[in-house]
């Protein structure tokens, strides 16, 4: 395994694998057992970032979520997991009620919602401190500011190390970060997005946005994380629900690019020269890029981690990368 750092206060800052496991069905669509199974091997492989939601899995039973992060609380109790495990977790995408959904009731990020559901997740999580805590979605009906104040109370307080954001616009993540910095205050350091090595549409609508799609890697994203080499990317769904590599599972509209026949077929040869798989091939673009991401996978069984985890040691020559970057 291979490790890197996230954060940059002293205080705060943590060492993380550069491969970080998706606990989003853990405890709800994968059972018990296969969940633990799943987090020992990751472990027993030098994985070190685990990553969940207060509202994962809502939509399975249609309440309100918290299965995943209830797994994890008692996966670390039974295996005496401490501090050398990092948990990410998010809020703000918690639906209020059962049977509703994060897009017409989410709890959203006010100060007062921002202090209860980090309390309610470190209780189910079992955690002190949680390592970091995203902000899921963006909520344009509460201020910035208070958003901010409010994440940058826990950190201050002790009971949040690092923070993060998740699904946001490029112009209110800057904007967020610049209020913490002219206030003084802890700010984001860690962004999650939806990031694969397939070009993705922005422009079209999508649950959390009508007027486009705010969660995925765009341009002004790159742009902007080319010149903060500070903040960390982990890239979310970077293997497209399998869409890679089985046909049952089509990309859809949202990756009807141009650049999308050729890029696929610069992957296929890179995997047929390398001998990896192409899953494989977009884990190690994704982890060696610039910038360099930490790809975020699912797993339902110790198989499918398995497949992920020799991405690690997957190293592509810079002709390799180069021919990967400018397929067009």
């Amino acid at each position: 395994m291979r490790y890197r750092t996230i954060g940059t206060d002293p205080a705060t800052r943590r060492q993380v694998s550069v491969l970080s496991l998706g606990a989003m069905l853990f405890g709800s669509v994968t059972d018990e057992a296969t969940s633990y199974a799943i987090l020992d091997r990751y472990v027993e492989a030098g994985g070190t970032f685990v990553d969940t939601s207060d509202n994962y899995a809502f939509w399975v039973d249609g309440g309100q979520g918290g299965q995943s992060e209830e797994l994890l609380g008692r996966w670390r109790r039974s295996r005496g997991v401490g501090d050398e495990i990092v948990v990410a977790t998010k809020l703000g995408a918690r639906p209020l009620a059962p049977g509703t959904s994060f897009t017409d009731n989410a709890e959203g990020l006010s100060a007062k919602v921002i202090r209860e559901s980090a309390e309610r997740s470190r209780e189910r999580l079992g955690m002190q401190r949680l390592d970091l805590l995203y902000a899921h979605v963006e909520d344009r009906t509460v201020p910035l500011e208070e958003t901010v104040g409010a994440f940058a109370e826990l950190v201050t307080e002790g009971t949040v190390g690092l923070l993060g954001a998740s699904n946001f616009r490029a112009w209110r993540l800057e904007r967020s970060r610049a209020l913490a910095t002219a206030a003084g205050l802890p700010g984001y350091e860690v962004l999650q997005y939806h990031h694969s090595y397939l070009h993705r549409r922005v422009d079209l609508p999508s649950e959390l946005d009508p007027d486009g799609d705010p969660g995925s890697v765009g341009p002004d994203l790159l742009s902007y994380l080319r010149v903060e080499p500070d903040l960390a990317l982990v890239a979310y769904s970077p293997l497209v629900k399998g869409s890679y590599t089985r046909p049952d599972k089509p990309f859809g509209p949202a990756y009807d690019l141009p650049s999308a026949p050729g890029r696929l077929a610069a992957l296929r040869e890179v995997a047929a020269e390398t001998g990896a798989t192409v899953n494989q091939v977009v884990l190690a673009w994704l982890i060696g890029g610039r910038p360099a991401a930490i790809p975020l996978v699912g797993a339902s069984s110790v198989a499918q981690l398995e497949e992920s985890l020799a991405a690690v040691d997957l190293e592509l020559t810079p002709e390799q990368r180069t021919r990967l970057d400018a397929a067009r």
